[in-house]
């Protein structure tokens, strides 16, 4: 069904005509049979962020919040484990277009935001239906370079345009497996959607953990947002922590149909300290090459403190010549307040 080779990056996965595999069955062993009582369980996070230096962000006062609250609702149906998990976050819903309590005709309030169905088929793995916030096997492993906050291209605006991640979008299929020899495979498929991509798409990841301290991985995935604009997506990455260091490396590639300048590379490092067990540091720094013109260069230090379910944490990245432009330089910080329940 598959083939990769990883000597030249490469892989060749086709998900679309196996789509319906299995499905079929699963919702057979769904319809009849006992069903256990739900198990309801409630987690939530509160921040209070600041962030500066960017002058071609809009931040107003520099001051944010962010907050969520997650339901989980799990059960067994034919020993099959469902869990249905539903996140409230404020960010979700538009904003007020009139001071008060009035809104505008057209502006919905819906809060409502990640949200899933995933079926635990025991040793089989797992089978998750991500009605909206779910990750293709690419955009999971976009950058997992170690960081102690976030990505060196982050914080800063717009430099994340170029970022080698695959394709994702609502209503998504994830299929997770793990072997107790440490490989892991993760197949993802989307349908066709004028939203999203104009051709279904599907794409896989493999990483192998079965060394102490070492992960290593690959994920490709064809994309095609626009009908015959197909390109292949791939990357390959490398983590080892010994003691209170976690270094990493990673490599990804976007290859354009028909001869396109718009081939991208990029290069992504790593590094991360664990001072103790509340307080680590990172640095890294990510480069995304163009066939012409200027690269952008992302370099980024970190800091993280944890003191219970409070986490104090922030980031100070420095982008130059950002989405191929050599007079667009920024630098930006951001810090966080984040408490966990």
């Amino acid at each position: 069904m598959f083939n990769i080779n990883i000597n030249k990056y490469k892989g060749v996965f086709n998900m679309n005509k196996y789509s319906k595999i299995g499905l079929t069955a699963l919702a057979g062993s769904l319809v009849a049979g006992s069903v256990s009582a739900a198990e309801l369980s409630a987690s939530g996070s509160a921040a209070i962020y600041f962030s500066g230096g960017d002058d071609n962000k809009i931040t107003g006062n520099g001051w944010s919040m962010a907050d969520s609250v997650t339901f989980s609702a799990s059960g067994d149906v034919n020993d099959i484990g469902v869990t249905l998990s539903i996140e409230l976050d404020g960010d979700a819903a538009s904003a007020k277009t009139n001071s008060g309590a009035t809104y505008s005709s057209t502006t919905s309030m819906n809060v409502v935001d990640s949200h899933s169905i995933k079926f635990d088929l025991g040793d089989a793995g797992t089978l998750t239906f991500a009605g909206h916030g779910g990750d293709s096997a690419m955009s999971a492993v976009d950058d997992v370079m170690p960081n102690a906050y976030e990505e060196p291209w982050d914080v800063v605006s717009g430099a994340d345009a170029g970022i080698i991640n695959g394709a994702s979008g609502d209503n998504m299929f994830t299929y997770s497996y793990s072997h107790e020899s440490g490989i892991g495979v993760t197949l993802a498929y989307l349908n066709a959607s004028d939203a999203v991509t104009d051709v279904s798409y599907s794409d896989i990841g493999v990483t192998y953990t079965g060394i102490d301290g070492l992960t290593v991985g690959y994920a490709q995935g064809d994309v095609e947002t626009t009908t015959n604009s197909k390109s292949d997506e791939h990357t390959i990455y490398a983590k080892y922590a010994s003691g209170p260091i976690t270094v990493g490396v990673q490599s990804s590639e976007k290859d354009v149909e028909a001869g396109s300048t718009s081939d991208t590379e990029s290069t992504g490092m790593g590094l991360t300290y664990q001072v103790n067990d509340d307080f680590s540091i990172g640095i890294g720094s990510h480069t995304i090459e163009y066939n012409s013109g200027d690269d952008q260069q992302s370099t980024g230090v970190s800091a993280s403190y944890t003191m219970g379910s409070l986490t104090i944490a922030g980031a100070m990245n420095n982008v130059d010549n950002i989405a191929n432009n050599a007079t667009n330089d920024r630098s930006a910080y951001e810090l966080g307040l984040t408490f966990a329940f």
